[in-house]
């Protein structure tokens, strides 16, 4: 069934549904019917027999006693009829218009091996049902039973007749159920149905057509987040293609650089003066384009790493702080570097962390004119890193695209080094911002003692 179109899947459970209840009201309904009119007779016994006990029990048993004195007990009446009979008493004389001998026989058996004062019973005599009951009472101070009978002539006639009434009506409830049935069948599967195509076109990348569902149920819940996911992926596909633009142009320049000097020195002309200072250039280009083509591998590491479980160690951020410093101290060893820190140990994964602080310090030194500030302050449930330098400060359309990647900076350059820091920093649930001070710019980085790992 599944392979069937869902349509038709709707239509086969409810047209299922009414069938099924269809077939439990036809199995239960003759049966509680019975059941019923079974219990009305026995009732209107019992009611008979109370009615005989108020106006007195004859003063002899083997008399006939009829709820309608005029009529003769035939098979066909409705009526209650009633015969006393002796408990212990031979009753072979007794000769009964309406029982044979053995039924009264069997019913002075039952009446003494009854324990109850008043029993029901039924019994079919030839094409008939008997119901009658029983009832132990005293005739002049004798022992003796008082039986009380009717004879089923309306009982199953009734039932039948109901029955027949009620499959009726349920054959016409199912047959006109088909109708509604299938409309909505259609009406449900019919958004679903543009779904489905909507969702193929996003699959084959033709998702610049939005996906309307005038619907607030379900389905219209499923159309917005399938409309969410279609923007999102349009919005992911521009940013890969501006990515790719910037990407191709980032790494042509130093290129370009490289090509336009080597070209030169084979000319024999030399742009800086000298060979040695021509090819010093093109080394610091190379060096530029090897450094931009790892931060571009390890944006790709990143998008790895932020679909597993992150590492979640215990270490030591201020000696990871005061090791990083020491490795980029050499590369403007005329800058001063103040520290005002104090001992904080936090958890996450060491290694991306000593990125987050290289490409951090690195920016710092590269903007900072005469020093770097760090400090460290420690709180009840985060670490709080602040880092600033005396440069120039950051124009404020820069400033709040700074993290983003392929931003052109002060001098006019493109990079994705913050880019990365603000990838691990929220990966760590951290958050990471950057202001313009009175003395230049700052760095504020709040840490989490603790955080989920989840990337």
């Amino acid at each position: 069934m599944k392979n069937k179109s869902l349509a038709f899947q709707i239509w086969l459970v409810i047209s299922g549904i009414l069938l099924l209840i269809s077939i439990l009201l036809a199995i239960l309904f003759p049966t509680t019917l019975r059941q019923f009119f079974t219990n009305e007779i026995y009732t209107t016994i019992e009611n008979e027999q109370h009615i005989l006990k108020e106006y007195g029990l004859p003063s002899r048993s083997g008399e006939y006693y009829f709820s309608n004195e005029d009529s003769e007990p035939t098979l066909g009446n409705r009526t209650v009829d009633h015969i006393l009979l002796p408990e212990h008493a031979d009753i072979s004389y007794f000769s009964s218009r309406v029982l044979p001998q053995d039924f009264l026989r069997k019913a002075q058996e039952d009446a003494i091996s009854q324990r109850k004062i008043v029993a029901r019973y039924e019994k079919d005599l030839g094409n008939r049902t008997l119901f009658y009951v029983i009832r132990k009472v005293s005739v002049n101070g004798q022992p003796a039973f008082l039986l009380s009978f009717s004879w089923d002539t309306y009982r199953n006639a009734l039932t039948s007749t109901l029955f027949k009434q009620l499959l009726l009506v349920i054959s016409i409830v199912f047959l006109f159920s088909w109708l509604p049935s299938i409309w909505l069948s259609r009406y449900l599967s019919k958004p679903l149905v543009s779904l489905e195509k909507d969702v193929k076109k996003i699959a084959e990348q033709n998702w610049h057509e939005p996906v309307t569902v005038n619907r607030s149920d379900e389905i219209g819940k499923l159309g917005a987040s399938i409309e969410q996911m279609r923007k999102r992926l349009v919005s992911k596909d521009e940013a890969q293609q501006t990515l790719l633009q910037n990407i191709s142009h980032d790494l042509k320049t130093p290129v370009m650089v490289i090509q336009s000097y080597a070209q030169s020195i084979q000319d024999g002309i030399y742009p800086k003066g000298d060979l040695s200072q021509t090819v010093k250039v093109i080394e610091d280009e190379s060096k530029n384009l090897e450094k931009k083509i790892r931060d571009l591998l390890y944006l790709t590491k990143l998008d790895y790493m932020s679909t597993h479980q992150l590492a979640q160690d215990d270490f030591d951020f201020t000696a990871l702080l005061h090791e990083v410093v020491d490795r980029l101290r050499w590369r403007r060893p005329e800058i001063q570097w103040e520290f005002d820190d104090v001992n904080a140990t936090i958890k996450g994964d060491k290694e991306l962390w000593t990125k987050v602080l290289e490409n951090v310090l690195d920016n710092q030194l590269r903007y900072a004119d005469t020093k770097v500030s760090l400090s460290l302050a420690k709180h009840q449930t985060n670490v709080q890193c602040t880092i600033s330098n005396d440069g120039p400060p950051i124009d404020q359309s820069v400033l709040e695209h700074l993290f983003e990647p392929f931003k052109k900076g002060a001098n006019g350059e493109f990079g994705i080094g913050l880019s990365i820091v603000k990838r691990i920093v929220t990966m760590h649930d951290a958050t990471i911002t950057a202001e313009n001070i009175e003395e230049g710019v700052c760095f504020f980085i709040d840490i989490p003692i603790q955080f989920s790992g989840r990337g």
